[in-house]
């Protein structure tokens, strides 16, 4: 069912295109590009409805009949693949990095005992008097 209104559905576009492409318009003469009416009626020229008029509103309400079509049967085709499933927990893989002796990581009491050590080995600082 779907693959035929689908088929029906592109026929009636390539026969609205062609129709439309075909057609005329209303005031084809030099006065119409320049908003001129080229009648005295009030709403301006209608000239005899064509065959290509029809077809061309024919077909306009089929193609929009065919868009509504298949607009139902694609709400009832096949589930979505990703519907009702649950997202699975990511796997994290680690990496072993080998640590260099300027990257080793001290304790903050480590490094502010080795900082007093410093202090008390220094020499101390002479003070200048002016």
């Amino acid at each position: 069912m779907n693959t035929f209104v689908t088929i029906v559905h592109i026929t009636v576009c390539l026969v609205l295109i062609l129709a439309v492409l075909l057609q005329s318009g209303k005031a084809g003469d030099l006065a119409g590009a320049f908003g001129g009416a080229g009648s005295q009626s009030v709403f301006g020229p209608r000239g005899v409805t064509t065959i290509l008029s029809k077809v061309t509103t024919i077909c306009a309400v089929l193609f929009m009949v065919t868009s509504m079509g298949l607009w139902i049967l694609s709400s009832k085709g096949a589930p979505s693949v990703v519907r009702g499933e649950k997202a699975e927990a990511a796997e994290t893989t680690t990496v072993p990095v080998k640590k260099t002796e300027s990257e080793d990581v001290k304790p903050p009491a480590e490094v502010k005992q080795e900082a007093q050590e410093k202090e008390k080995a220094a020499p101390p600082k002479a003070e200048k008097k002016k």
